[in-house]
């Protein structure tokens, strides 16, 4: 079988969706099939044989069944999963709104497949650096997550407020009562 077949095979598997609902990936532990030749770009572009997918739609749709297991990234349908390359996580957080201030605020990212997130206590905010940049995330939904393009990042930093956390003061952000710490206050 290709990785041509094995791809349409996978998307055959799925289920409908009903009413824009993801399809409960958490619910499915199908056997595991083995890696296809599908990677996720540190940048979002998506992959499959050294290609880039250019169709949005189809990138949506493979981007509802993508899950974290704690060995691999797997594309998973009732019936198979087959595991996938990630270079950093699957998604970019594209662009935020907010409303409010201070422990008022709320903050809401676009991803670049669709999803709309609301920072909070169950999509939290986490900052670390890597090669001596920041590097920004936000849980999308189960062990998923988006990195926050640069343009967002810098949105975000003229937002940036004092506050407490682990009994130290850090600048960071609130969203929905709360607060991500970004850096120590100096």
């Amino acid at each position: 079988m290709t990785q041509v077949d094995v791809t349409r095979n996978l998307l055959a598997q799925l289920p409908a969706a009903e009413d824009g609902k993801l399809p409960p990936v958490e619910l499915w532990y199908p056997p595991y099939c083995g890696d296809i030749d599908m990677r996720i770009a540190r940048d979002g572009t998506w992959y499959h044989q050294g290609t880039p997918i250019t169709r949005p739609a189809m990138v949506r749709l493979f981007s509802t069944i993508v899950r974290r297991d704690p060995e691999r990234y797997v594309l998973v349908t009732p019936v198979e999963c087959v595991g996938i390359q990630v270079e950093d996580v699957p998604f970019l957080a594209v662009d935020v709104e907010w409303s409010g201030s201070g422990r008022e605020q709320a903050l809401d990212f676009l991803t670049n497949v669709g999803d709309r997130v609301a920072a909070g206590a169950e999509h939290p905010l986490r900052f670390e650096e890597q090669d001596d940049q920041p590097a920004p995330y936000v849980r999308v939904r189960g062990g998923l997550e988006a990195r926050l393009n640069r343009a967002v990042f810098y949105r975000l930093m003229e937002r940036v407020e004092e506050g407490t956390h682990e009994g130290r003061s850090w600048l960071g952000l609130w969203s929905r009562g709360s607060f991500f710490p970004v850096a120590p206050a100096e």
